[in-house]
C-alpha cells in the first residue's frame, strides 16, 4: 500500500500548500455617468428608424495603498445609430469601478486577473445601469451581452505586441 502523504516520490513529506485564492469585493460605485438623448434634442428623425448599436469596453486597474487592494475600472461607450440615415439616437457613457482586496494570485497571474475576473464580478451591475439608464432616457432597454474579457486581454496582448514589433530598435538619423 502507497502513504497518503507520498508527494513527487517522497515518503513522509508532504507537498506544499498553495496559498489560496481569495478575492473580495470592498466597493462598487459609478465614477462618471452620462446619457446623451439626441432624438429629443434634434426632434424625431423623419423615415424609418432602423437602431444600431454598438458598445465600446475599455479597463483600467491600478494598486491602491493597502497591502493586496486594487481598484478596477470599466469603463463603457455605448452608441444607438439610426442605420437608415447614420444619425445619433443616443449615447450612453459609465465608468464603473470596483476595489477589491486579492489575495492568493501569483505576480505573474495578477495583471491578468485584475483585467478579466474583476470585471466580470462588476459587469451584471453595469449591465443593469444601462439597462435602466435607456430605458430611463425614453428608450426601450438596452440589455447588454456578456462581455468576454478573456477575448479583450487576448486582443489587448496581441495589440501592444505588434506594437512593440513595429517599434524600430535602432533609429539611424540622416
Amino acid at each position: 500500500m502507497a502513504d497518503e502523504n507520498t508527494q513527487n516520490g517522497i515518503a513522509g513529506q508532504p507537498q506544499a500548500q498553495q496559498p489560496q485564492l481569495r478575492m473580495q469585493i470592498l466597493a462598487q460605485f459609478i465614477r462618471d455617468l452620462s446619457f446623451e438623448n439626441a432624438v429629443a434634442q434634434k426632434g424625431a428623425p423623419t423615415g424609418e428608424v432602423q437602431p444600431e448599436i454598438t458598445v465600446q469596453v475599455s479597463l483600467d486597474a491600478r494598486k491602491r495603498g493597502s497591502d493586496n487592494q486594487y481598484e478596477v475600472i470599466t469603463k463603457y461607450r455605448v452608441t444607438s445609430t439610426n442605420k437608415t440615415e447614420g444619425s445619433t439616437l443616443f449615447l450612453a457613457e459609465l465608468d464603473y469601478g470596483g476595489v477589491f482586496q486579492i489575495d492568493g494570485v501569483p505576480q505573474d497571474q495578477l495583471h491578468a486577473f485584475l483585467m478579466i475576473e474583476c470585471p466580470r464580478m462588476l459587469f451584471p451591475f453595469v449591465r443593469r445601469i444601462i439597462s435602466d439608464l435607456t430605458r430611463d432616457g425614453g428608450f426601450p432597454p438596452f440589455n447588454m451581452d456578456p462581455v468576454d474579457f478573456v477575448a479583450l486581454y487576448r486582443q489587448e496582448l496581441a495589440r501592444r505586441a505588434q506594437q512593440a514589433q513595429q517599434t524600430p530598435a535602432d533609429v539611424k538619423l540622416s
